[in-house]
């Protein structure tokens, strides 16, 4: 192992990625997304007889994989990289294997395109149609400049109202930040801590364990995941069992509720934004024509 890394005690491959992973405090996404693609490397190369361990494997067998990925099943030069990263840190961090080789492999460049942006008046036609605590989230996130994540993982203690102003921890980077607290804002996001406060004493009463909280910090301090000011802004209405720990706990609202109720209304938005772009077009074909 590299100096400064920990042994692994883990005994299968996939096992073994996932430990490397949580020992370097990656996401729970980055792990269910590198061990997908990790098994599925190692799948592919078995499909027409008896699988190889990837330590067996070479320089073809990465290129004939990623080959197969573009040009069979035709993913995005972001899904791309992906994989590659994937597969990279297999090998750096997990077998420990520093090739030559590793370093060649080229990554697919994304093009850079325009992005389409909206109008303040299509964003208010858009939060208008939206309803509850996803309105909310909606207009957090468009008022501060927060990344979907980052409201959703919004704890009680991070938010100050006297000061009117938010800490995202943990933001990109792993670093903290503060942002400014709307104050359009401020009544509705204190009735939405008033109700995720009833779901806390719920779970209180309930004697449901904590919420998740970072690294280490629930091993030196046992119960601050059932502390209030750890608690989300914006709980589940559920429970769901934690993957790394089996332990059934409060998570924080999942982040498909917003991009559901984003898709439903976006109809009417959509047909304006493409008339929009189609109207752009003709603006700079007559330009360039002239």
């Amino acid at each position: 192992m590299k100096p400064g890394s920990a042994p692994l005690k883990s005994i299968r491959l996939l096992d073994q990625v996932r430990e490397r992973i949580r020992y370097l405090h990656y996401s729970l996404s980055t792990e269910k997304v590198y061990v997908h693609w990790v098994k599925f490397f190692v799948r592919w190369h078995g499909r027409d007889g008896p699988m190889k361990h990837p330590r067996d494997m070479g320089a073809r067998d990465v290129e004939a994989f990623l080959t197969m990925l573009a040009v069979e099943r035709k993913v995005s030069a972001s899904t791309h990289n992906q994989a590659l990263s994937a597969i990279l840190f297999l090998y750096r961090e997990v077998l420990d294997i520093r090739l030559p080789w590793l370093d060649d492999i080229g990554r697919p460049h994304s093009k850079k395109r325009i992005p389409s942006v909206l109008t303040r008046d299509e964003v208010a036609g858009l939060l208008a149609q939206m309803q509850g605590e996803t309105a909310l989230l909606a207009r957090l996130l468009y008022g501060t400049g927060m990344r979907l994540m980052e409201g959703i993982r919004l704890r009680v203690k991070d938010v100050d109202f006297d000061r009117s102003v938010i800490i995202v921890r943990e933001a990109k980077g792993g670093k903290d930040r503060v942002v400014m607290l709307p104050r359009s804002l401020s009544a509705a996001l204190r009735h939405q801590m008033l109700a995720a406060r009833a779901v806390w004493e719920a779970d209180r009463h309930a004697q449901q364990g904590g919420v998740e909280t970072p690294h280490a910090l629930e091993g030196k301090y046992p119960k601050v995941g059932q502390t209030w000011g750890w608690f989300w802004m914006f709980p589940s209405p559920s429970l769901s069992t934690d993957p790394r720990t089996g332990v059934e706990r409060r998570h924080h609202l999942f982040e498909e509720r917003l991009h559901v109720v984003v898709y439903c209304v976006r109809g009417p938005l959509k047909r304006i934004i493409s008339l929009r772009k189609a109207n752009a077009r003709e603006a700079q074909k007559y330009a360039n024509s002239n």
